[in-house]
Order: C-alpha cells, then structure tokens, then sequence
C-alpha cells in the first residue's frame, strides 16, 4: 500500500460498526480482532470511500478498558471490503481482554475474547461451544444469544455460517437479494448474517475459530465443482470470490488470505497439555461426489475408489503427523460432514457426507489406530440434527472395537423449529446402532473437557421461528479418558 493516501481522519454517513466486532484464533500470547466498516452495508462499496482508512484499536485488561496493555493502528483497505484484522501479541496466557477499535470519531462496540493456556502446560479444563449451519431465513439465532452467555474459553463454527441462495418470502426472515456469485453479493450476504444482534453478541463475548462448509459457496460443491454432478464446472471465479469474502468477514490471520481460488484454513489450537483442536477442510481439496444422485444413494464402486479424497494428500499428511507427534491427553477433529457410517434407508446413504468416501475414512481410522492416538475426539455439523456415534475400527462391523467419538451439533436455525423426535430419527437410529442419540431441534454443544472426561452438553431449543425461545440441556454424554465410545450421563 506504499504510495496510497490513507484517510486518518475520515468521516462517515452513519456509524461505521454496524456489522460489530470480533476476536479469533488464539494463541497463549495473542488473538485476532476483527470488524468491518460499513456505514450503509448493503450499498456498493458498503458506503465506504475508495480509499484505505486508519482505524485504531486497544486491548485492556479490565472491562472499563482502563488498564490498556496494547493499542495500534490498521488499516482498513477497500481491496479487503474494508476490513480489519489485527494480529495482537504480547498477551499473558489463559486469561481475557476486553478490545475496541475507533474509526473518525466513531467508536466501535466492546468485545472479551480469551488467549489459550501457555504451551505444554497443565491445563485442568478447556470449555468450548461447538455450533454451524446458521440459514437467516429459517429463523432466529437466539441460540447465539445463549452462547454469548454461556461459560467457554472458545467457539468453534463448523461451517454454513451464511446460506448462498436468493431470498424467499415465505420464511421467518428473507435473505437481501438473489443468489451470490460475486464478491459483492457475498459480502451483502453476509453484512446480512452479521448485522443479527444475537450473532453480533456471541462475537462479541468469546474467541471463535471457524471454518467453511459449502454454503459459503454453493450447497455440496466439492473442489472445483459445484455440487452438481457436471465435472467441467470450474467455479473458479466464484470460488475465488467467495473465499475473499469469508476471509474478510472471518476473525482469520494473515495465513488465511485467499489466493484466488484457493485459502488454506487448516490448523491447529492447542489448550496447554490437555487438548488439540485440529480444525479441517472437507471442502476445498475434495474429489467429487461418487454416484452423485441425492441423499439416499446405494454405494457404487466409486466409493472405494483408492485415489478418492476428502482432505486431499497435504492436508491429510497435516493431520496424521500431527495426530502422531501430539502430546495432548485429547486430540480433536473439528471438521464438517458426519464420519460415522449412516444409513438414512436401508443401503442408502448420503454421498456428500465420509459415507460417499471409503478410502479415505479408512486411511483416518488406520491413522488413529497406528499412531494410538490419545482420546480421539470428531466435532461435525452439516447435518442439523443433534447426534452422537462411535466410530469402530472397522464401521461395517459393529463387533469391532470403538475407535473414535463423534459429537455431532444440531443447527442455530436451519431447519426452522422442528421436533424432538421423528420418523426419520427412529429410522436412523434402528438402522445404526452406533448411532447414541437423535434429535431434530435447534442449538448448539458445550464441550467440557478434563483430564479424565470429556463431557458434551446438547443446548437444544424448542422453536427458532419466533425470536426469545430458551434453552436447556437436553442430554448429555460422556467420554472417559482410554475409553472411546460415548455414553449418556
């Protein structure tokens, strides 16, 4: 930006900070502090000049912001939708802060966030709130309300944190305009989703760590292709405007920014000794869907197909040397789409979820079983029904050992109010019995971990199609420490 005039004093039509503040990605000694400057959000170029802006920003130790430990300046850049992340360092471990930003004479919302206990040390519990799949039209997010004021160090968003398609007028909530292709779109869309109090609220009250699913994209694209059976379909200007999107939105650091139609998001958090969150990409390195026919899809030969892939070879090798190299007494896949098996009718399973990719479900069981693994624990959403499943050795064998734990989160709002139990849940249930639980509600998990337990809680609410339901703890099971396999408690 050497050689361009940033405005250090400008002036705006409105308050700049309606999509709000947030912090991510943290570190024993450091986070990421989002916002967005948008004075008209649904205007082009979001009301905001064609020009760079100076926005300052302080972090404090206390809530009254008095005892100020770090503060700098950024810039806000209209290449970057006028987005801000600042990389703050410098932090004592384990503890939380409270950050704002001013731009003008404009002064932003307050935020806590929380840094991560110090590396390899002795942590005795790590709470993390697990949600996704958030779809506007489908109704409130009062589930972020909750989570706002929910006990947790950290927010891990599994994905579908905005839906793609056009508005329609018969839900709860009508998405602004049509289906998004461009960066402009995107960013509309989700000036949208950010500009919602509750979801403004839970950024505002903890550090998140997020990844994709499709519909930051387009429903069930795979790598290049859109999800619709056509492998000549490139998606590349729409992938390369979406990825920029998502990161300017997104509490993400630098590592993170798109390179055309590409963003590397895979990572890994560590709580001290006690626990590493391996946050993964089931999207952008996949091969496409085999026998792509629907949701209920008898399994054809491609589904072994050996060169298949759902991490695709970097990310795979990422994880499994991890995986093997860990020292944490829990290790966390927080990822997607459901790895468990999962009939959803008898010999029909969905091709967009691991059921539709064999090969590289083993080569991840193999993995965990070779490199013995400590506590192997599977995070996924996607699927908007609250479940639980044990991952066996061998999932056609339900004699065999349980090797893995799979919590599976319920939706903030997409699906609308639905019901405790259906037809559909009992069928999932009878056909597979590693499957523990089933509920079609909205909500998210609270994940408590110690040493020796790791215990989630399904929140779960009653009706998201009016605003202010509450929310109680529905069920909740446990893992012990050496003993894959989830039981209610």
């Amino acid at each position: 930006m050497r050689g361009t005039r940033i405005n250090a004093a400008p002036r705006f039509s409105d308050n700049p900070f309606k999509l709000g503040v947030a912090s991510g990605e943290p570190a024993p000694d450091g986070v990421v502090l989002w916002t967005r400057l948008a004075p008209s959000p649904f205007d082009e170029m979001s009301g905001m000049p064609i020009e760079p802006v100076a926005v300052e920003w302080q972090v404090a130790s206390d809530e009254a912001m008095g005892q100020v430990v770090a503060k700098g300046s950024a810039i806000a850049d209209p290449a970057m939708g006028h987005s801000v992340h600042v990389e703050v360092s410098g932090l004592k471990p384990h503890r939380h802060y409270w950050y704002q930003f001013r731009a003008g004479g404009e002064i932003s919302p307050k935020g806590r966030t929380r840094t991560l206990p110090a590396a390899g040390g002795a942590v005795d519990a790590a709470r993390i709130g697990v949600v996704s799949c958030q779809k506007y039209e489908h109704g409130y997010f009062t589930g972020f309300r909750h989570l706002s004021r929910e006990n947790i160090d950290l927010v891990v968003h599994l994905g579908d944190y905005i839906y793609e398609k056009k508005g329609k007028f018969n839900k709860p909530r009508t998405h602004h305009g049509g289906t998004c292709y461009t960066v402009e779109e995107y960013r509309a869309r989700y000036a949208q989703y950010k500009m919602d109090a509750d979801l403004q609220a839970a950024h505002a009250a903890h550090p998140w760590a997020v990844s994709f699913d499709d519909h930051e994209v387009a429903n069930d694209y795979a790598g290049a292709d859109e999800g619709n059976g056509d492998p000549t379909d490139e998606m590349t200007a729409r992938r390369t405007a979406a990825y920029q999107a998502y990161y300017e939105n997104m509490p993400l650091r630098r590592t993170a920014i798109p390179n055309g139609p590409y963003i590397q998001l895979f990572r890994r958090l560590q709580f001290g000794n006690l626990l590493a969150i391996n946050l993964l990409d089931t999207r952008q390195y996949r091969t496409e869907q085999p026998c792509y026919g629907g949701k209920k899809t008898e399994r054809c030969d491609e589904v072994f197909d050996p060169k298949a892939a759902m991490l695709g070879a970097t990310q795979e090798k990422w994880l499994y040397d991890g995986l093997g190299n860990s020292s944490a007494r829990w290790n966390t896949l927080a990822q997607q789409v459901i790895v468990a098996p999962r009939q959803l009718v008898e010999n029909g399973y969905s091709m967009d979820k691991w059921d539709g990719y064999e090969m590289p479900r083993r080569r991840l069981i193999k993995a965990l079983e070779a490199r013995r693994v400590s506590n192997p624990i599977i995070l996924s959403g996607d699927n908007h029904r609250h479940s639980a499943a044990d991952l066996k050795f061998k999932p056609e064998d339900q004699e065999t050992p349980t090797i893995a734990t799979e919590y599976i989160g319920g939706s903030i709002a997409s699906r609308g109010d639905g019901f405790e139990m259906t037809d559909y849940g009992r069928r999932i249930l009878k056909l597979n019995p590693h499957f523990k639980y089933f509920c079609d509600q909205r909500g998210y998990m609270v994940c408590t971990v110690t040493p020796t337990q790791w215990r989630t809680d399904y929140r779960i609410m009653n009706y998201v199609e009016r605003p202010g339901a509450p929310i109680d703890t529905r069920v909740s099971f446990a893992t012990e420490h050496g003993r894959p396999g989830a039981t209610k408690i």
